[in-house]
């Protein structure tokens, strides 16, 4: 098997327009098995996205039609690739029964999804901490430290774990070390080791595969994949459970560093 767990489609608000075909037979071209659409669910209708064009998620007004158009392109491919229904959903703490809500009406149409951190809250506010550089410098300052917005996004990570989101939960955890997007923007050394083999190991504790994410190694500002490779051997040596992700947002990105991660 030969797989892709992690891709975004024309349906993503801050991607690109490139369609299902294109990705579909990109694929196909590079010999993947399996392929899994992960587009970002919407986000809880009572959340305020603090992102400025408020894009982080999919408008929940396309939602049956991206399942409908993965339903038939699942049927014209049948023969050529496996294409799996998924969404990446958010966890966003306080938000759980919404969130559980939302599963619980859609979750039987899907066939394998991410549960992603992307908000931290601090106070009674938000940030994505993965939208910009800026962005993350100004949240830092705010609560306090570059360390302490680590250990805040681990925190939540953890917690999105141990959520009872119902039985339409997502099983497999996004780039867990997303938080170093911008390790080289704020040159500061943090050794979040700890920190990663905690999670890690209280994923495979509680049966949890890990998106293997390369598109960090695409990031300027971060130039590893999500977990670092390192990390990546000790997920192995653990016997966790991993499923690489390229998360493209275009065709240019699909597949992005497979040979990076597994290389012949």
């Amino acid at each position: 098997m030969k797989r892709d767990g992690h891709i975004h489609s024309p349906y993503c608000p801050h991607g690109t327009s490139d369609s299902f075909k294109q990705y579909i037979e990109k694929a196909i071209a590079h010999n993947f098995t399996d392929i899994t659409f992960t587009e970002h669910a919407p986000l809880p209708i009572s959340f305020v996205d603090p992102t400025p064009e408020q894009d982080s998620g999919m408008n929940p007004e396309f939602l049956m039609a991206y399942f409908e158009d993965l339903q038939h392109l699942q049927k014209q491919y049948v023969h050529d690739i496996r294409i799996h229904i998924g969404l990446e959903v958010d966890y966003i703490q306080g938000f759980e029964q919404e969130t559980r809500k939302f599963l619980d009406t859609y979750g039987h149409f899907l066939d394998d999804s991410i549960l992603s951190v992307h908000f931290l809250q601090w106070q009674n506010t938000f940030e994505c901490i993965d939208f910009s550089a800026e962005n993350f410098m100004k949240f830092s300052k705010k609560v306090g430290s570059i360390e302490q917005v680590y250990d805040l996004y681990y925190d939540t990570v953890l917690q999105s774990i141990k959520a009872d989101l119902g039985p339409y939960k997502p099983r497999r955890i996004g780039h867990p070390s997303l938080i170093h997007k911008f390790q080289l923007a704020h040159k500061v050394k943090i050794d979040d080791s700890v920190r990663i083999r905690e999670v890690l190991d209280f994923m495979k504790q509680e049966g949890y595969e890990l998106d293997l994410n390369s598109a960090g190694l695409s990031k300027t500002y971060c130039q590893e994949p999500y977990p670092p490779f390192t990390f990546i051997d000790y997920s192995k040596s653990i016997g966790l459970p991993f499923v690489f992700g390229s998360d493209a947002h275009s065709v240019t990105d699909l597949h992005q560093h497979y040979n990076a991660i597994f290389p012949r």
